[in-house]
């Protein structure tokens, strides 16, 4: 049972008497409704009044009355639908007989007054009763009457027709009725009934309408009311004592509001409670009271949900209390009308904050369904009150209810002091949990709790679940590295995978190096390669063995991820070792292990891997002082590069065995290379003779010059080389190398070379050139002989005539007839075959074969005779330069030569003797 005297009292509604629309003349006068007004209702824009001459009154928003006579005596009862024009009238035409129900349709008209759609005795048969309440449901199937005797009279059906109507006594009882009311939920309905002696609720939806009793307490007239869905659609009872609120199951709360009440109604949320002083009970005075007493009445306006009074004031004999128009109006027996207007929500919560009724004002703005930001500022400044008034505990908990609408910073600052570091700490995390925390708030947060040493609140906000976490990790693992919480940050770490905050926390502040090693080795392919190249120095520093052999399987193994053995490799996915050299600094040991593996497990490794290992093994051999392992030294190295895999670095193999001095290694790649003369100057300068004449012997006949050299080296010796100028010599006479009398100058500077050492070289040169002269010799009188021959021929066809004595056809080899054709060339044709086989008119079908042929060669000799590069390569190439020269002579390469292929029409006889003669001339120089 609530307390009313607990209940504070506002004045959140503005009284005003309603008076007349102004004139134009200035200001109205109060409106005074007509005398005698009984009953009233509101409703459709209107409030409706029935007064006790049987007429009734409608007041229109607009404040004009208008007024028609339903009842020859008196109007008792009014009921105006909500949703409907239907107005629903008990009245008296007659004295002595049943009150008579009218139904009215206010939107239509009969002579100018509203259409009575259906009148109806209130109670069947003749018993006259006087009706004391009337309900009406808003879907017009129901209406309730109830009447002074105790009986209760149901009309289902369609309630403005009387064909589809059904009328029947639903109640009977032996005290009078004094409140009736539908409550609709869904589809089923209830009808409370409330007599001066017991409460009951019926459910029409159910066959029989069973009945159910509430309670054995009643009220007077007018007492009774339904709440709105904010209170569930409760029942309302107001007793002397106290109001009850009824479900149509059973009894609901009860407040302790004291006094005679006299009316009750439901207003927006709010119970409107008429009421006077004395203790009078409404049971031996059923209407509720005189209605000639002139008692002060006191009117008070209760929010049961917020538990206040939202208005309390005193009137003059109040008839009803009315709803119309977004106001309450109190008629009072004067014919007053007094107009009760709410003041809007934030007027009522600034009233409230004067008082600094905090609590209050949150309610109030939720039962009014204020937004979340109206809301958020009622709780800042319900927090600043409390901070204020130095309730710190009191006011965190108002401003994390503001957490998503106020700025975080304003709460932050009023409680950075160190003694208020655990309210802090509370809104910390609450805007974490709300996942409305930045990057500074994390911070903030783990260092409130490293100065509370909470180590337990410390572990439960980062060992949250990952689909759970409100902060930004990172950040969190900044500010716990910090703190120095190392462990912490390590965890952090690990669970939400930041790789590089876990190694850089585990190899710079714990020093733990294994571990960080270990989950290297667990990471995916792609991290485990870049944390190892940025790490691996520092971890190659201290634990160099692990640490290769991490290295050898990230370049080597491939493996399905996660099988927790190694990083994880897909397949096809290898580090390359080449880029983790760097790594291995000041530990050449371990970096020749892990090359050695990569050459054995992985031929193909990048050059690289075989260039570093080669400087390695060079760097050992240069370095050894044991006779056995620098030959066990050297052969490695002399395999390594015979391995073939410094074809592509040549040079750079090179010049490390020219660093460390590695001899072998040296003569090998110039070898390889064809750097002959190198071979030779290297031997030169070691003064190897022996050596020089070898290497002239091994490569002499890829590099000719090589002998050249060979004799100019030992040309300028003073020593006595007799016998490698005597091999030299025998060898460049063989390959006819050098002319003889550059062989004399060369040897001409060595002291020691007498005649004697090229005195057969000299003869047998002479003996040659003696037989070549004569070879020439034989060939330039051959030549000559047919030059005269050809030239006596071409003389003979010029000025002698030719005598054609062929006999038989050159083509079909008949006898010769009449008409051939002769040639100078001594072929003859019949004409008919020359005829068929000939290409040319003027072309023997028998020589143009062989003509052809040699007229192609000249046009290749013509085109050939601009090549002068290859001219110079052959010439340059060639043992015997001087057959070069005559070859591309006789080409024409040194001349200008005319070619004429067709003759031209109308040539003459003369021309063509001059193509015979060409011609001629070119069959001399095939032949020869």
């Amino acid at each position: 049972m609530a307390a009313y005297l607990q209940w504070r009292r506002f004045a959140f509604f503005d009284r005003e008497t309603v008076k007349e629309r102004a004139g134009p003349d200035g200001g109205g006068n109060l409106l005074l409704l007509p005398p005698g007004i009984a009953v009233c209702d509101s409703g459709r824009g209107s409030l409706v009044f029935g007064d006790i001459l049987g007429a009734i009154w409608f007041l229109p928003r607009s404040l004009e009355l208008s007024c028609f006579q339903a009842y020859k005596l008196r109007v008792t009862h009014l009921y105006q639908l909500k949703q409907h024009s239907i107005l629903v009238s008990v009245g008296e035409d007659e004295e002595g007989i049943n009150p008579l129900v009218k139904v009215w349709n206010l939107e239509k008209r009969d002579g100018g007054n509203p259409l009575c759609t259906r009148i109806f005795p209130a109670i069947p048969g003749n018993k006259p009763t006087v009706v004391s309440c009337l309900t009406v449901h808003e879907n017009l199937n129901f209406m309730a009457i109830g009447f002074t005797d105790g009986s209760v009279v149901l009309t289902k059906g369609d309630i403005t027709r009387d064909r589809h109507s059904k009328t029947q006594t639903l109640h009977e009882g032996s005290y009078p009725v004094t409140g009736l009311a539908f409550r609709q939920s869904g589809k089923t309905t209830h009808l409370f009934v409330a007599t001066t002696e017991s409460i009951q609720c019926y459910t029409l939806s159910v066959k029989d309408y069973p009945r159910q009793e509430l309670d054995t307490r009643g009220c007077g007239l007018c007492c009774s009311t339904l709440s709105d869905p904010s209170q569930d659609l409760q029942f309302i009872v107001a007793g002397d004592e106290c109001v009850y609120l009824y479900q149509p199951d059973e009894r609901g709360p009860c407040f302790a509001f004291e006094g005679q009440k006299l009316i009750a109604h439901w207003y927006r949320g709010y119970l409107v409670i008429v009421s006077k002083d004395r203790k009078t009970s409404p049971k031996s005075d059923f209407a509720g009271g005189d209605p000639q007493n002139s008692d002060k009445q006191i009117l008070n306006i209760y929010d049961l949900s917020n538990k206040f009074i939202a208005y309390s004031s005193v009137f003059d004999d109040v008839v009803d209390v009315l709803a119309e128009w977004g106001c309450l109006y109190v008629l009072t027996r004067d014919g007053k009308l007094h107009a009760l207007q709410e003041k809007d929500t934030q007027t009522k919560l600034e009233m409230l904050f004067k008082k600094n009724l905090f609590e209050m004002a949150i309610n109030l703005a939720r039962s009014h369904h204020l937004d979340s930001d109206g809301l958020s500022e009622i709780f800042r400044q319900y927090g600043d009150h409390l901070y204020n008034k130095g309730n710190h505990d009191g006011a965190i908990q108002q401003y994390i209810r503001t957490i998503g609408k106020l700025e975080p910073s304003y709460v932050i600052r009023k409680f950075l002091d160190a003694q208020r570091i655990h309210n802090l700490t509370a809104y910390l995390q609450t805007l974490h949990l709300q996942s409305l925390a930045n990057a500074d708030h994390t911070t903030l947060l783990l260092n409130c709790y490293t100065k509370l040493k909470d180590v337990a609140k410390l572990e439960e906000f980062i060992k949250t679940s990952e689909s759970e976490v409100h902060f930004d990790v990172e950040t969190a693992i900044k500010v716990l590295r910090q703190a120095g919480c190392y462990s912490h940050a390590v965890y952090l770490a690990e669970k939400h995978a930041h790789h590089e905050w876990y190694l850089k926390i585990q190899l710079e502040d714990i020093k733990n190096y294994q571990e960080a090693l270990h989950y290297i080795g667990r990471l995916p392919f792609e991290q485990a390669e870049s944390n190892m190249k940025h790490y691996g120095k520092i971890l190659m520093h201290h634990v160099p063995n692990e640490t290769t052999e991490l290295l050898k399987v990230l370049c080597t193994v491939c493996r399905p991820a996660g099988n927790g053995e190694g990083p994880a490799v897909p397949e096809g996915r290898k580090a390359s070792p080449e880029e983790f050299i760097p790594i291995f600094a000041n530990n050449s040991r371990e970096l020749r292990a892990f090359l050695e593996h990569m050459s054995e497990v992985q031929p193909d490794s990048p050059q690289g891997v075989y260039d570093t290992l080669l400087e390695l093994r060079l760097q050992s051999w240069d370095h050894e002082r044991d006779p056995k392992v620098k030959e066990k030294l050297h052969n490695e190295a002399i395999s390594l590069l015979k391995s073939g895999r410094f074809r592509s670095a040549f040079d750079k193999a090179l010049v490390l065995c020219q660093m460390h001095s590695f001899k072998d290694g040296v003569l090998y790649l110039y070898e390889q290379g064809k750097l002959f003369q190198q071979i030779m100057h290297y031997h030169m300068q070691n003064e190897q003779y022996r050596k020089v004449v070898e290497v002239c012997e091994l490569y002499g006949d890829q590099e000719p010059s090589l002998w050249e050299q060979a004799l100019g080296y030992f040309a300028h010796k003073e020593e006595d080389c007799k016998e490698h100028i005597t091999a030299v010599l025998k060898h460049i006479e063989t390959k006819n190398l050098m002319p003889p009398l550059l062989v004399v100058q060369t040897l001409a500077h060595n002291s020691t070379a007498t005649l004697s050492v090229i005195k057969d070289y000299l003869v047998s040169k002479l003996q040659k050139q003696s037989r070549q002269i004569e070879q020439d010799e034989q060939k330039i009188q051959k030549y000559r002989e047919e030059t005269k021959r050809i030239r006596k021929e071409i003389e003979e066809l010029k000025n002698s005539p030719k005598i054609f004595q062929k006999t038989k056809c050159s083509i079909c080899t008949s006898a010769l007839e009449l008409p051939s054709v002769h040639f100078l060339c001594s072929h003859s044709f019949h004409q008919h075959c020359f005829e068929s086989y000939s290409e040319s008119g003027s072309e023997c079908p028998t020589c143009l074969p062989e003509n052809r042929k040699v007229m192609d060669m000249i046009r290749a000799q013509e085109q050939k005779r601009d090549l002068h590069d290859q001219f110079q390569h052959q010439l340059k190439c060639s043992d015997d330069g001087f057959s070069v020269v005559a070859d591309h002579f006789g080409r024409g390469v040194f001349n200008k030569l005319t070619l004429v292929t067709d003759l031209p029409a109308g040539r003459s006889a003369a021309g063509l003797e001059a193509g015979l003669h060409r011609d001629l001339l070119l069959h001399a120089k095939r032949s020869t």
